[in-house]
């Protein structure tokens, strides 16, 4: 499996956008990933056999399952935490769009094992703040895990985002791991970038890129100097080896040590 970006610069148009399949030419993913815009009043229905994550990313919408309903509102990604519906196979959903622009990250994969359908609010999501007093805080950031094995150790998806700061590093130590992964990214501005090591490749990220991951290959990434980064993130567990933790690049391990001998200019040396 080879490193993949998928542009999508010019943005989505409204309704459903297919980035990534498991019938097409990523289908070594195990994974259905797509875009859906809503307008105002405009309404989106989905009922396969599949498992299923709907994750707002922003904007105000209302969810429908299982005779249940709930409008949610996110006014941006950097400053709200998200809102996700997640349901087993089978499970009629309807989203209907309540505010003039909302967009959707839909996730899907095949799962037969049943779990309860839950709409995930921020209080059900993990908030940590990673890196923290390590590295001279070059690898800090805000990480928000929405679904994992923990959590639903029926799910075949793991999901979460990053609100990654400015010149700063996200997955260092160097890290890899044998599930596939999606990444999905947006700036704040709009014109910011980000950059990754994937594996021995270089890859430059953008406003609505898309990163495919391949299994076993390291992926540190760093995002330009003023430009917040956020990434969402998505692995499929596979049978009998669910993502649990990361595996480390030995060689890099020894930056997350508190007294790690970091070298800086001397006179910025505490």
């Amino acid at each position: 499996m080879c490193a993949v970006k998928i542009r999508n610069k010019s943005g989505f148009r409204a309704g459903f956008n297919e980035i990534v399949t498991q019938k097409g030419s990523y289908n070594e993913y195990l994974m259905d990933f797509a875009m859906l815009k809503l307008e105002q009043d405009q309404f989106y229905e989905n009922q396969l056999g599949q498992e299923r994550a709907f994750l707002l990313i922003y904007g105000k919408v209302q969810f429908e399952w299982n005779e249940q309903n709930q409008e949610v509102n996110r006014p941006n990604f950097y400053d709200y935490d998200p809102y996700c519906l997640h349901t087993p196979a089978g499970v009629k959903v309807k989203i209907t769009g309540l505010s003039a622009d909302a967009e959707i990250a839909v996730h899907q994969t095949e799962n037969e094992k049943t779990f309860a359908a839950r709409l995930l609010t921020p209080d059900d999501i993990r908030i940590e703040i990673r890196g923290k007093g390590t590295m001279q805080g070059t690898g800090e950031r805000l990480v928000r895990t929405i679904i994992d094995h923990g959590m639903n150790p029926q799910a075949n998806l793991m999901l979460g985002e990053d609100m990654h700061y400015p010149g700063r590093w996200a997955g260092f130590p160097s890290h890899y791991h044998p599930q596939p992964e999606i990444y999905y990214y947006k700036f704040y501005p709009q014109q910011g970038f980000g950059l990754m090591k994937l594996g021995n490749e270089g890859v430059l990220m953008e406003q609505n890129d898309t990163v495919l991951i391949p299994p076993n290959q390291d992926h540190p990434q760093v995002a330009a100097p003023g430009y917040g980064m956020y990434f969402l993130w998505v692995i499929r567990h596979l049978e009998g080896n669910p993502y649990l933790q990361p595996i480390f690049v030995d060689e890099h391990l020894w930056t997350e040590q508190t007294d790690a001998d970091i070298w800086m200019p001397k006179d910025d040396k505490k």
